[in-house]
């Protein structure tokens, strides 16, 4: 699996082998929510970079997922329509949201590494 990148957002992002970028919400996010029981998924289109395109709805609270970069939704999980609850069980693998085509392929790296969302995390503790 390749490196993860992550916006403050808490959304992770993953860069695949045929150009596409997996999105997902981070371990942190779906623990602050608590139980989630549906996700909207977003439409197949191009989006800009922090336009919503996918809400998330717990116990606790709904949240907005945001669009990282520019680019095009190119496939979502259907799963998560009947299963919501993989986003708590494997938020890092069968609990993803997305597929997009960056605009830019390299914009990724101008994300969060898992160093610096780290930080973020902890900065969040504090807080």
């Amino acid at each position: 699996m390749s490196e993860l990148r992550f916006t403050v957002e808490h959304e992770w992002l993953r860069a695949e082998t045929d150009g596409s970028i997996t999105v997902g919400i981070t371990p942190y996010a779906q623990n602050s929510l608590g139980d989630v029981v549906f996700v909207q998924l977003p439409e197949l289109q191009a989006y800009t970079q922090h336009a919503e395109v996918s809400v998330v709805e717990s116990v606790k609270a709904a949240s907005s997922i945001y669009m990282p970069l520019d680019g095009e939704v190119v496939a979502v999980n259907d799963a998560l329509s009947d299963t919501p609850e993989l986003v708590n069980e494997d938020a890092l693998g069968a609990g993803w949201f997305f597929r997009f085509v960056p605009a830019d392929a390299d914009a990724i790296h101008t994300l969060l590494d898992q160093d610096a969302y780290d930080r973020l995390i902890q900065a969040n503790a504090q807080a």
